[in-house]
């Protein structure tokens, strides 16, 4: 029961970094919407019934809904909380004027895809924001130590060798070499190592390892088996500028990072077990708060980057399913039929619904009260 208890304890902060998310990314839909002329007539932070609201000047409803698991914005002339059919309401020109459905494609294209850039404008200024009052530590790609028996000891590593290439691309930090180990499942990665005033070049595979989480769950991670030198750590303070250019690097580097590994998990070549749900995003959300405000801050960062990729997957429902259908239009001249994009509306529906019941599944799958039912009945 004490395991319980701390779920509950991660529930709050884990509510409060979603709803900053959520709002926003649903705040850039709200303001290229205004922009564009589009009246809206709800903005909601969560799902399901009213709890409290208020309505602005331009007749924007906004509330608190009772389910805090997302939101949405709702546009004049939607016939539903997706923005997905028109609805009949739109009778005369002056509703055509300001109805979401009759603006241009491109109008219409710019208001859905600046919900997933709001999201990554905000992690790029936060991130920024952090390296110029915290600083950004920086490790030089130096092995500092050298496990024995690792993948890395096999390879020849020694303490004192600088890794500057893996696969072909630069290392620049020893993040990157993590970075690198961490995406490749089951493979060999080619060196290049200085050693002195030697250039070496090396095959390392790396140790499948088991991992446990704080849920007592279980993956397998790649390890390379070396660590850093303490003495080769340093923070950079950056100012304006260096700092949104650090931003921009390493945001990037955590896009792709996160592309990758969902195109391994889709390919096979990755564990679909890794897959989390909202569980482990509550996992994540109370140890970082065990942290310190920073680490939750940081966190806030990951989570947006990752609803805004995740939003601009090419499936219906999502931001990304939408931009698909606005191309076709632009290419055609025309919308699809209503009956085409129903049809892929549900589809997209039944998929983003199944992801998240697999997720759920994968959570509850790593609970340690499940490896106890387990037992008791095997």
């Amino acid at each position: 029961m004490a395991f319980l208890a701390g779920i509950w304890d991660y529930v709050g902060v884990f509510l409060i970094i979603l709803t900053v998310v959520v709002f926003i990314h649903e705040f850039g839909h709200y303001l290229v919407a205004r922009s564009n002329g589009v009246r809206v007539t709800v903005f909601s932070v969560g799902f399901g019934p009213e709890l409290f609201g208020w309505t602005n000047r331009a007749g924007t409803r906004w509330r608190i809904s009772a389910v805090p698991l997302g939101g949405y914005v709702r546009m004049f002339g939607d016939a539903d909380d997706t923005s997905s059919t028109a609805s009949d309401e739109v009778v005369t020109e002056a509703d055509r004027a300001v109805s979401f459905h009759h603006k241009r494609v491109g109008q219409r294209a710019a208001i859905v895809v600046a919900g997933p850039a709001a999201n990554f404008i905000f992690a790029i200024l936060g991130l920024a924001a952090m390296f110029m009052i915290l600083g950004q530590p920086i490790a030089a790609p130096v092995v500092g130590s050298v496990e024995p028996g690792s993948a890395a000891a096999a390879a020849g590593l020694k303490a004192g060798d600088r890794i500057i290439r893996i696969d072909g691309t630069a290392i620049h930090s020893f993040t990157d070499i993590q970075r690198m180990v961490r995406l490749d499942v089951g493979g060999k990665l080619d060196l290049v190592v200085e050693r002195g005033n030697k250039r070496l070049s090396m095959v390392a595979v790396p140790h499948m390892v088991e991992h446990k989480s704080f849920f007592g769950g279980k993956e397998k991670i790649p390890l390379l088996g070396i660590a850093a030198d303490p003495a080769d750590m340093h923070v950079i303070h950056h100012g304006p500028v260096s700092a949104l250019v650090a931003s921009f690097r390493e945001t990037g580097n955590m896009i792709s990072t996160t592309a990758i590994g969902i195109g391994q998990i889709l390919d096979g070549t990755r564990g679909a077990s890794q897959l989390g749900g909202p569980i482990r995003i509550a996992q994540g959300a109370g140890q970082a708060a065990k942290m310190g405000l920073s680490s939750v801050i940081f966190y806030t960062i990951i989570l947006s980057l990752n609803l805004g990729l995740i939003n601009l997957f090419p499936i219906p429902v999502l931001d990304g399913g939408r931009l698909v259908f606005y191309g076709i239009e632009a290419v055609l001249g025309r919308p699809l039929g209503e009956r085409a994009q129903e049809y892929g509306f549900r589809i997209g529906l039944i998929l983003v619904l199944a992801l998240m019941v697999f997720a759920t599944g994968n959570d509850i799958a790593s609970l340690p009260v499940w490896e106890t039912i387990k037992r008791l009945f095997s």
